[in-house]
């Protein structure tokens, strides 16, 4: 068997002062959590629960399997930006009477849960993820609507979702929708499209326009109940399919609808149970170096990731920047492509497109490694064909058919971040380090590149180059890059699906290939294999 053998060694001084700089990485992080976990702050909370209603994320919790994991998505989606963090909704899988399924709910304690752009944007993506893996959904429904200041952003692409919603639908993924409180206007059309809908006595509240927007639109004297009140939807409408007393109740019976779905997974299973690497996961703390510009070997991260840490090398002499390979991971087969020092060549690229044919060739999901400064630059790179051997390789990445799963592991940087399934490349699922960063390149390079062309155009029009200022400027810009290619700012931009402990690698790898599972994997042919 190809084990991988031990080669860290956690007394090194290295090793201590990576494990030192990811551990303040993580510590921001889980702070970023917390106060995304403290939804509208303690004054809305307490006024939520006055009204006799759980929290959206008890909600969640309720609703779960007992002790079963849940995989959130996205949930520093709007960091740095005006909206609340987490984007006022709460989406992740998890298992609910034994099925994998996405749940998602507005936080009403975050300005009554209304909609902003990141929210569209989140729930976008979650429709992806819906879809791609044929995840049955459960809609935690209580929002107060878009957010009015920002309707211009979310009210001609939000209608994409009521259109996903029914999409999913018509291929068979059932949509569930538990109303906890109002969903008006289009929020109406969410319990409206959906296959199960569950109001709450005395709490849903399910109408197209309010009482006040009757008496103007109509002149017509109405109340909340008449217009669109459980019990009404219940009786007279028909548009509630089940009427629960209490919050308690509307997840009782969202679990009942979801047992009776007879949901079945397509995808092939994994193999076995899987066994544990061999060497310890906590060390993966200290394996990514604190200074970026220094490589790390990929191979002791796949040593503490895969299964019984057996991994079997494909072409390990041959264009060595680029390790690839193959392994099981909870008993799921995959195939491995992971950067090793950092820059591709034209041997890595063509590596990488064999590699991606032979996975294609035998359905095998391939996961991706990042840790890129793009494709090598230069006068001999580019004579030998760099832009042809590197278009090569995204050119496989983007018509292999196998589902793609990636990490970023420290850096991910110009087209190297498109060749290793970056967002742009429809990965089924992408995660990140607390430490990672992605940019078209490093910040002392861009602005570098930027201070040649500014001197050039003086130069070329016989003006003065002002040094002063272009120092200035680099510093300005240098600096704007680095904060915008942090791990924070881009999962804000929901560029990854989430951030996560190195230490998780494995088990977020493996509750993604169990959802993935729920789909036939089929990979491209119409071709033999050819070294290129």
């Amino acid at each position: 068997m190809p084990i991988l053998p031990n080669r860290v060694n956690p007394a090194h001084e290295a090793y201590q002062a990576n494990r030192s700089a990811l551990e303040a990485q993580l510590a921001a992080h889980d702070e970023q959590l917390r106060l995304v976990n403290l939804g509208g702050g303690e004054k809305y909370i307490a006024r939520h629960r006055q009204r006799g209603k759980m929290l959206v994320r008890e909600r969640v919790e309720a609703l779960l399997d007992p002790d079963s994991p849940f995989l959130e998505l996205s949930p520093l989606a709007a960091w740095g930006s005006q909206f609340p963090v987490g984007a006022g909704t709460v989406a992740g899988i998890g298992v609910v009477e034994g099925v994998e399924c996405m749940i998602t709910g507005s936080d009403p304690t975050m300005r009554g849960g209304a909609s902003n752009p990141y929210t569209l944007k989140k729930s976008l993506r979650t429709n992806e993820i819906i879809s791609e893996n044929r995840l049955p959904t459960i809609s935690l429904t209580e929002s107060g609507g878009a957010d009015l200041p920002t309707q211009s952003e979310i009210f001609i692409p939000g209608g994409r979702g009521f259109r996903d919603i029914t999409q999913a639908s018509a291929a068979g993924i059932p949509q569930v929708s538990l109303v906890f409180g109002n969903s008006t206007a289009g929020g109406a059309y969410v319990p409206g499209m959906s296959d199960y809908v569950v109001m709450i006595k005395e709490r849903s509240k399910v109408f197209l326009g309010g009482p006040p927007l009757v008496k103007m639109a109509t002149g017509e004297d109405s109340d909340d109940e008449s217009l669109g009140g459980a019990e009404m939807h219940a009786r007279i409408s028909g548009l509630a399919d089940y009427f629960a007393v209490d919050e308690l109740d509307a997840i009782r019976l969202g679990r009942q609808i979801i047992k009776r779905i007879n949901h079945r997974k397509r995808g092939p299973g994994p193999r076995g149970a899987g066994r544990p690497p061999r060497y310890d996961p906590d060390q993966l703390l200290g394996i990514p170096s604190a200074d970026p510009k220094v490589p790390f070997d990929p191979r002791d991260v796949i040593a503490r990731v895969v299964d019984d840490s057996d991994f079997d090398e494909f072409k390990p002499l041959y264009g060595t920047s680029l390790v690839t390979g193959f392994a099981e991971l909870h008993g799921y087969p995959i195939g491995i492509l992971a950067n090793h020092h950092g820059v591709l060549f034209s041997e890595e690229s063509e590596k990488a497109a064999q590699f991606i044919q032979l996975a294609n060739q035998v359905d095998t999901p391939l996961v991706f490694l990042q840790n890129t400064t793009g494709y090598m630059v230069g006068k001999e790179f580019e004579q030998r064909g760099i832009i042809k051997d590197g278009a090569k390789m995204i050119n496989a990445v983007s018509n292999s058919s196998v589902p793609h799963l990636t990490i970023n592991m420290a850096a991910s940087y110009g087209a190297g971040n498109y060749g290793m399934c970056g967002r742009a490349f429809g990965p089924r699922f992408l995660f990140a380090w607390p430490n990672a960063k992605s940019a078209v390149m490093g910040p002392a390079q861009l602005a570098g590149v930027m201070s040649i062309v500014s001197r050039q155009s003086a130069e070329s029009m016989g003006k003065p180059f002002d040094e002063e200022a272009d120092a200035a400027m680099r510093a300005m810009i240098e600096d704007q890059i680095e904060r915008e290619s942090l791990a924070m700012f881009m999962s804000g931009k929901i560029y990854d699906d989430g951030i996560i402990d190195p230490r998780d690698t494995r088990t977020v790898l493996g509750l993604c290939l169990s959802i993935i599972d729920n789909q036939a994997i089929h990979g491209t042919r119409g071709y033999g294999v050819f070294r290129m």
